[in-house]
């Protein structure tokens, strides 16, 4: 008889109550703090030179505080979480994203006939290109609090292909993650750390690229080899029975929905419309931005023209194919927002509740409807956005308890007295072990950075190969570690229980750790452009 394994819930209080008792052996330290300019932008970095010993501050009862200050700390993901999760419950409600998935497969049908879509495997192409896609927005602007709001898209998509909620999430949060390690141009992560480390914006992208060739080829590969395993057998997923949620959730008859066109979605388009060409006149051009270089031009006018184009014969078939067509201009405003305008937790939230206000009125629902149908979501996703704010006290205690800087200065008098291959070698390593206690890539660029580029220097390795150390270090960590808010709100909504996710990926992680670390030794044995 096995014992029940724990929910995630015990399980993070347990890494709670374990960094409280860090506090304790571990002696309080800190690093003086200043303000410097990395590209245009005021970042709080660590003067390296500056540690000194201080008082530690043992935490005792406020491991029972922890979910409070968890929730200050992650209160934008976990408004963000509540509102998509409200949002999209209303558009739920309309059966308009199962008229989707529907139409999809049946197109997806349609070109298995076909030799070579016969031959490679359509769903396979379909898994290819969208995690192909979601990596080139990690590894391009950085996406990753963007990527809950599609979990709860692409989940349903990948039950109804036949795989599994882990499939789904890996389409997404895995494939986005996997351009953030592999990072091209991203502007939070190897933007600052080349900032702080004094080396040209973007230098070194020939190997880069190469380098998100090899992961993206490789993490493909795993999950191809997985959804195969799982489409041809469906009890070996971890997650069989806990994915009788999705597939009740979808089992809807989608041949017999009546396909019909309120009144109101025809106002609710005009209203849109109007308030678009408002917007375009306020901003007729956009520089969207990608990695250091930019391109100015009208984003929103054309969105708003195709928005237009597009709603008039979606209205015509059914009010279900304008709710869908309203889904997919709120992706491309969000890529709009993100790119153009810096938005983040606050616009991102707005915008999909926008959607499913939207969504709702076009079907005709009444105030009272909507709302109760908007409590309804954020009760099915409540869970979600409490295991986010509970991870969240696990970097607050180590906080409060002053140890976090003593971690960092100890881990980095480790490197004394060894060669270049060894220094890169133990900067990855501790890169990867402080990004499971500190996930955020901007705030472990300015507190590691300031460290490592000078210690570089002293044993001949070149910034850019710490640099590279940083970037894979911070990476990959991040769909494991139980101190990212992102992780644990996309396994939120796509129900994965996080100790199944655990034991899952740890394979695939000691698999992308061994390449990474494959793939910084030519930084230090070979001529590279850039280092």
């Amino acid at each position: 008889m096995f014992k029940k394994i724990p929910h995630t819930y015990v399980i993070i209080f347990w890494v709670i109550i374990i960094a409280a008792v860090l506090t304790w052996f571990i002696p309080g330290g800190e690093y003086s703090r200043e303000t410097k300019l990395v590209n245009g932008v005021e970042r709080t970095v660590i003067d390296k030179d500056s540690f000194h010993y201080i008082d530690s501050n043992a935490q005792t009862w406020q491991v029972f505080s922890a979910l409070f200050s968890g929730f200050e700390r992650q209160a934008g993901i976990i408004v963000l979480i509540l509102m998509i999760g409200g949002g999209f419950w209303i558009m739920n409600a309309s059966k308009s994203i199962d008229v989707g998935i529907f139409a999809f497969l049946k197109f997806t049908k349609r070109l298995e006939h076909m030799k070579f879509f016969k031959a490679v495997g359509v769903n396979n192409i379909i898994i290819i290109l969208v995690m192909v896609l979601f990596s080139l927005f990690g590894a391009i602007f950085g996406m990753s609090e963007e990527t809950i709001a599609f979990v709860i898209i692409i989940v349903p998509l990948a039950i109804s292909m036949g795989y599994d909620s882990i499939v789904g999430v890996c389409m997404v949060y895995v494939a986005a993650h996997l351009g953030f390690a592999s990072a091209v141009l991203n502007p939070f992560t190897i933007g600052i750390a080349q900032g702080i480390a004094d080396l040209p914006l973007f230098s070194g992208l020939e190997y880069r690229m190469f380098c998100w060739v090899v992961l993206n080829t490789i993490g493909i590969t795993f999950v191809l080899w997985y959804a195969k395993r799982v489409k041809e057998k469906p009890e070996r997923s971890p997650m069989y029975k806990i994915d009788e949620y999705w597939r009740n959730r979808g089992t809807t008859e989608i041949e017999n929905i009546d396909y019909f066109t309120h009144k109101m979605a025809w106002f609710v388009y005009g209203f849109i419309i109007i308030v678009l060409a408002i917007f375009s006149w306020m901003y007729p051009q956009t520089e969207m931005k990608i990695g250091n270089s930019s391109t100015i031009f009208p984003a929103v006018p054309i969105a708003t023209i195709m928005f237009g184009l597009a709603g008039i014969p979606a209205l015509l078939k059914s009010g279900h194919y304008f709710v869908l067509n309203l889904l997919a201009f709120t992706i491309v405003f969000l890529v709009i927002g993100v790119m153009g305008y810096s938005w983040y937790l606050m616009e991102i939230a707005s915008l999909f509740f926008a959607m499913g206000i939207f969504s709702g009125l076009a079907m005709n629902y009444g105030g009272n409807h909507i709302t109760k149908l908007f409590i309804e979501g954020t009760k099915d996703i409540l869970s979600a956005a409490l295991v986010v704010g509970l991870a969240g006290g696990i970097l607050v205690v180590l906080e409060n308890g002053k140890i976090i800087d003593t971690m960092l200065y100890s881990v980095s008098n480790s490197m004394e007295g060894m060669g270049k291959t060894g220094t890169v070698s133990v900067m990855y390593v501790i890169q990867t072990f402080i990004n499971v206690i500190i996930p955020s890539g901007s705030a472990k660029a300015a507190l590691t950075m300031p460290v490592m580029a000078p210690f570089s220097d002293l044993v001949g390795l070149s910034r850019q190969a710490t640099v590279m150390a940083f970037q894979f270090g911070d990476g990959f960590t991040n769909m494991i570690t139980p101190t990212s808010g992102v992780l644990i709100g996309a396994l939120g909504i796509a129900k994965i229980p996080y100790d199944k996710w655990v034991k899952w990926i740890l394979p695939f992680m000691a698999v992308l750790i061994f390449v990474g670390w494959l793939l910084l030794l030519p930084t230090v044995l070979m001529e590279l452009n850039g280092f």
